[in-house]
């Protein structure tokens, strides 16, 4: 089918060995999720009475207060930090770019004012907040969360990311401590973690992308204390009107995360998966070897190091080649510079792997 409608509109096939990516409609869900998606799409619904019982739904599954569906971890962002700037007024949350609100600072470590597609940055202005950096590059520290804290500030932001620093910086846990400490709420941006009932309990609000490890369709949750959840639900009728989500997308989230919340772990199958990849190494300057996901999460991918002395050519121009033939290959490719690329095995589907690995025996001279 995929092939078919790519096919029908002259799109490339793609092979998504990066990941759950933005670029390349991140998952693929399941024929169930998209059966239930077809069924909440052809029927009416009173969007109001959704909105609360799906969020009342996937409130229970990951043991917060409340929740409610937002149509991208991104857009979570912004709504919640409108919100909490708000704190639910609907006069403040009409006038939000018209009307200055003195109590506007959203205190961020540096090391997590990331681009994962977009700026974190650009989502906390949206919402209406000023950012307000605090720490180095290379070190965030709870005493510098702690001293940005003033009259000025609605709420710390902290990204629980693999784009974000991880080296010689404070776990969720720490911010909040000094949130609880500070008075402050506390956002956590946790868009592609796997433990979604992890930090729903360390925070005001959490936000979790609902097509990455959830594997739904494109869309986000915001979960966490009701009251905040409750200024978040007053943002749909302002600034979350050009962010809403069809009742379709609300019914399949729904679908993936009771999917979700039964599944098996897949990591060791995956590992497997990945041994394919091992025949690479008869091929001179070439070292595939299994690397754990740097943000510490059960994630596996064959790391793909090239030694451009021996091969005559860089890790950046075999990836080019992938990602530029016939069929388009996407690596995981934030190593690129340091003479790597990775695999990753999740989102792969069929011959994938069989035809990652038939490509870069022909791009690196590997034979068959």
């Amino acid at each position: 089918m995929v092939n078919t409608m790519n096919a029908k509109y002259g799109l490339k096939r793609v092979v998504n060995a990066s990941g759950r990516m933005s670029i390349l409609g991140v998952s693929a869900p399941t024929d169930t999720v998209m059966e239930a998606m077809k069924s909440g799409g052809q029927n009416y619904v009173e969007i109001a009475d959704l909105v609360d019982k799906a969020g009342a739904h996937i409130a229970e599954l990951l043991q917060s207060e409340d929740a409610v569906v937002v149509n991208s971890a991104s857009s979570g962002i912004a709504l919640s930090v409108a919100a909490i700037i708000t704190e639910g007024n609907r006069r403040k949350s009409e006038k939000l770019h018209q009307e200055d609100i003195a109590t506007n600072e959203i205190v961020m470590l540096k090391g997590h004012n990331v681009q994962y597609g977009a700026p974190i940055e650009t989502m906390v202005a949206l919402g209406g907040g000023k950012l307000v950096e605090t720490g180095y590059a290379n070190e965030g520290k709870k005493e510098h969360i702690a001293d940005a804290v003033n009259d000025n500030t609605a709420a710390i932001l902290f990204v629980k990311s693999h784009h974000a620093v991880q080296k010689n910086m404070i776990s969720a846990e720490e911010a909040w401590e000094v949130a609880q400490a500070k008075n402050v709420p506390l956002i956590i941006d946790a868009a592609a973690e796997e433990d979604l009932k992890k930090y729903v309990q360390i925070a005001d609000l959490a936000i979790y992308s609902g097509s990455k490890a959830i594997e739904g369709p494109t869309s986000g949750i915001v979960a966490g204390k009701k009251e905040y959840v409750g200024w978040v639900k007053t943002q749909l009728h302002y600034i979350g009107r050009s962010m809403k989500v069809g009742k379709e997308t609300t019914f399949g989230l729904l679908q993936a995360l009771n999917e979700y919340f039964v599944k098996t772990d897949y990591s060791e199958e995956e590992k497997k998966s990945l041994k394919v990849l091992q025949s690479l190494n008869t091929i001179d300057g070439v070292t595939v070897t299994v690397v754990q996901d740097e943000a510490g999460r059960a994630i596996y991918r064959a790391r793909i190091q090239i030694d451009s002395a021996v091969t005559g050519t860089t890790a950046k121009e075999v990836n080019d080649k992938l990602r530029n033939g016939d069929v388009a290959i996407y690596t995981r490719d934030y190593g690129i510079r340091q003479g790597f690329f990775d695999i990753d095995p999740r989102p792969l589907q069929g011959d994938d792997i069989e035809v990652i690995k038939a490509e870069l025996k022909s791009i690196l001279g590997g034979g068959n």
